[in-house]
C-alpha cells in the first residue's frame, strides 16, 4: 500500500509539472500576443517606395496627401519615428536592406561620385557571396517573390549569368525592372542619367562638327590651305566620339526602361501607361498563387521616383500635383494589395512593413514644379549621407493579435533591422562567418523592452562616413556628430539645387573639426549645433563617438567595390536584349492587364 502511495504522489508530481509548463507556455504566447493555433511561421509582404520623403503621407503628419491605407498599417499597428537608412540613395540602401550589412561592407559603397547603378548593362552589383533575407527564408521553406524595382545589378561577366539577378539571390520569382525608373524613360523628358555629361558630350561633338564643317567649306572655297585627308580624319575621329557615346546614352529607354518576368524581358521598352496595373496584378496574384504559405512577397515600388508617370485615374486629383497624385496611386495599391490579404483570409497571419528606401528628392524640379518629396520637418533630402532628411525614413508595421495596434515607438531602428526580424519570424539562424549590423525588432515592436538595440549608427555618403549617431540609453540622449556636410547651392538653399544631387566629397562638402553636435532629441531639425560652450558633455560625447568609429573600422575589410567606374559603365555584351542586339524590341505583355 506504501509503494501504491508512493506511485499515486509520483504521477500527482508529473502532472502537476506538466500542468505547470503548460500555464507558463499559454502565459507566454498570450503575454507576447501569440496563440498556439496560429502557424508557426507567418508570411511576410514587404512594400518599399522609392524616394518617399517622411512628410510625404499621412499617419507622419501630411495632412494635404491622402494615404488612407499606408495610414490604416499605422492604425492598426507599429508606427516607427526614427527609422533610418543605411544610405541616402537607391542601390546602396537597398544592397543594407537586403542583406542586413552596411553597404561599404558589401561594396555597394561608391568612392566616386557614381553613387548608384547606371545601366542594367554594367558589370557591379549585389556580389553573389552576400546573403539576402530572400535566400534565407528560401531555406526556411518559403516561397520568395520580388515584384517592382530591383537595382542591384543583372551579369557579372557574360550576357546571361545573371550573377546579381534576383532569382541568384534567394527570390523564387521576379516580375519589374531590373533597373530604376528615370526620366529617360518617358517620351519628352528632360535627360536624367548623367545629364551634365550628356550636356558636355553633345557640346564637344558639335564643336567638332563645327570645326569639320568650318574647314570643309574653307577648303573649298580656297580660303583655307588644309589636305582633304585630314579633313576626313577629323570627319572620322568625331564620328567616333560620338558614337561612342551617343550608342549608350542616345538609347537609354531601350536599354535601361525594361520589365523582365524571371530572366525574360516581357517589355523593352516598357510601356509606363500600364505598367502600375501589370505591377498590381502581379502582386495579387502571387498572394493567390502562395496563400498557402508561407510566402515572402516584396514588393518594390517603382513610385515615386522620377518621371512621376501616373495613370489618368489619379492625375490632378491631389493638392501637391503630379508628385501628389503619385503618391495617391501608390496608396491605392498598396490598399489593393492589402484588400487581397484579407479576400485570402490571410491578414492576421502575415507580418507587412512599410517603408521608403530614403529620403524625398529636394532638387527634383521642373520649372516652378515640385516633382521631389517633403522631408518634414527634417534637414537635407536624398543623396545627403548625414542629414536627418535624407535618411530618416516612413516604417510601419502590421502584424494583428502580434504587434500591439495604434502604437508609436520613439528609438533608433534601422532598414538594416529587417533582415534579422524576418530571419528570426522564419526560424532561421543568422551567419556567423559576417558582421550583421541589422538588430532583431520583434521585442521592441512587441513592447518587451522599451529600448532599440542599436548603441551607434553610422551614416555613410558612398564610402565616406559623414555622421554617427549615438543612443545614450542611460539619459535618453541622442546625439549625433557631423565631420562632412554638404555645401548647399545656393548658399542656405537646403539642397544642392542646379546639381541634381549633392556630392560626398571634394570641393563640394566641409569638413569639421570638431564635428557639428546635435542632440535629436532635443533638435530633431538639426538646427543649432552644439559645441563647448553650451553643452558641458560635449568633449565627453566626441570622444564616445570617436571611439566607436575606431571600433567600427576595425570590423571593415577591404572588398572589391561594386560601383567603380569600370563596373557602372555601359557595357554592350553585358546588354539585356529580347531580340538582337542592338536591335533590342519586344512586347510580351500586350493587353494582359486588367482593371483591378
Amino acid at each position: 500500500q506504501s509503494a501504491q502511495v508512493k506511485y499515486v504522489k509520483v504521477i500527482l508530481l508529473c502532472f502537476r509539472r506538466y500542468l505547470l509548463m503548460a500555464l507558463t507556455s499559454c502565459v507566454f504566447w498570450n503575454t507576447f500576443g501569440l496563440n498556439t493555433a496560429m502557424e508557426p511561421k507567418p508570411n511576410i509582404l514587404l512594400f518599399l517606395a522609392d524616394d518617399l520623403g517622411i512628410g510625404d503621407i499621412g499617419c507622419y503628419g501630411n495632412n494635404t496627401i491622402r494615404t488612407p491605407n499606408i495610414d490604416r498599417l499605422a492604425k492598426e499597428g507599429v508606427k516607427l519615428t526614427q527609422h533610418i537608412a543605411a544610405a541616402a540613395v537607391c542601390t546602396p540602401s537597398r544592397a543594407a536592406f537586403l542583406t542586413g550589412r552596411y553597404p561599404i561592407r558589401s561594396g555597394m559603397a561608391s568612392s566616386n561620385r557614381y553613387r548608384a547603378l547606371q545601366w542594367n548593362a554594367g558589370s557591379g552589383g549585389l556580389p553573389p557571396n552576400e546573403t539576402t533575407f530572400a535566400k534565407l527564408l528560401q531555406q526556411q521553406g518559403y516561397t520568395t517573390g520580388l515584384i517592382g524595382k530591383w537595382h542591384q545589378g543583372v551579369n557579372c561577366e557574360s550576357l546571361n549569368d545573371h550573377c546579381h539577378h534576383p532569382l541568384s539571390h534567394g527570390f523564387d520569382y521576379f516580375y519589374g525592372m531590373p533597373f530604376t525608373l528615370l526620366n529617360n524613360c518617358q517620351e519628352n523628358k528632360p535627360p536624367e542619367l548623367d545629364a551634365a555629361l550628356q550636356a558636355k558630350l553633345w557640346f564637344y561633338s558639335q564643336i567638332i562638327t563645327l570645326a569639320v564643317l568650318t574647314l570643309t567649306a574653307g577648303k573649298m572655297t580656297g580660303l583655307i590651305s588644309i589636305r582633304w585627308k585630314i579633313i576626313s580624319w577629323m570627319t572620322l575621329a568625331g564620328s567616333l566620339f560620338f558614337l561612342s557615346w551617343y550608342s549608350s546614352y542616345g538609347f537609354v529607354q531601350y536599354w535601361n526602361c525594361i520589365l523582365m518576368r524571371n530572366h525574360d524581358i516581357t517589355e523593352q521598352p516598357m510601356k509606363l501607361e500600364r505598367t502600375a496595373s501589370l505591377i498590381l496584378k502581379e502582386a495579387v496574384s502571387f498572394i493567390r498563387r502562395n496563400k498557402h504559405g508561407p510566402f515572402l512577397l516584396f514588393v518594390s515600388f517603382l513610385h515615386v521616383h522620377t518621371p512621376l508617370f501616373t495613370t489618368k485615374k489619379f492625375l490632378g486629383k491631389s493638392h501637391h500635383g503630379l508628385y501628389g497624385d503619385n503618391i495617391e496611386e501608390m496608396d491605392w495599391m498598396v490598399g489593393k494589395i492589402l484588400d487581397s490579404l484579407d479576400k485570402e483570409g490571410l491578414k492576421n497571419h502575415t507580418f507587412t512593413y512599410f517603408a521608403s528606401d530614403h529620403g524625398g528628392h529636394l532638387e527634383a524640379q521642373h520649372g516652378s514644379a515640385q516633382l521631389g518629396g517633403w522631408n518634414g520637418i527634417y534637414r537635407g533630402g536624398k543623396g545627403m549621407g548625414g542629414w536627418e532628411g535624407g535618411i530618416r525614413v516612413p516604417g510601419v508595421f502590421r502584424w494583428p493579435g502580434v504587434l500591439p495596434a495604434d502604437t508609436v515607438i520613439d528609438e533608433p531602428t534601422s532598414l538594416m533591422d529587417i533582415y534579422p526580424t524576418l530571419v528570426h519570424l522564419a526560424g532561421g539562424e543568422l551567419q556567423q562567418d559576417r558582421v550583421i549590423d541589422g538588430r532583431n525588432l520583434m521585442p521592441l515592436l512587441q513592447g518587451r523592452t522599451q529600448k532599440s538595440e542599436h548603441e551607434f549608427l553610422f551614416h555613410y555618403c558612398g564610402s565616406y562616413l559623414h555622421a554617427v549617431r549615438w543612443h545614450q540609453k542611460d539619459s535618453g540622449a541622442i546625439w549625433k556628430a557631423h565631420y562632412v556636410t554638404p555645401i548647399f547651392h545656393p548658399p542656405g538653399a537646403g539642397a544642392c539645387y542646379g546639381k541634381g544631387i549633392c556630392p560626398c566629397f571634394g570641393e563640394g562638402v566641409t569638413h569639421h573639426d570638431p564635428p557639428l553636435l546635435f542632440e535629436l532629441s532635443q533638435d530633431p531639425s538639426e538646427a543649432k549645433p552644439l559645441s563647448a560652450d553650451t553643452e558641458p558633455l560635449f568633449d565627453t560625447v566626441i570622444q564616445k563617438i570617436g571611439r566607436a568609429i575606431e571600433e567600427h573600422r576595425k570590423t571593415l575589410t577591404p572588398v572589391p567595390e561594386q560601383l567603380s567606374l569600370y563596373n557602372v559603365m555601359w557595357k554592350p555584351w553585358l546588354q539585356p536584349c529580347c531580340g538582337t542586339f542592338p536591335f533590342c524590341w519586344c512586347d510580351k505583355e500586350g493587353d494582359s492587364t486588367q482593371s483591378l
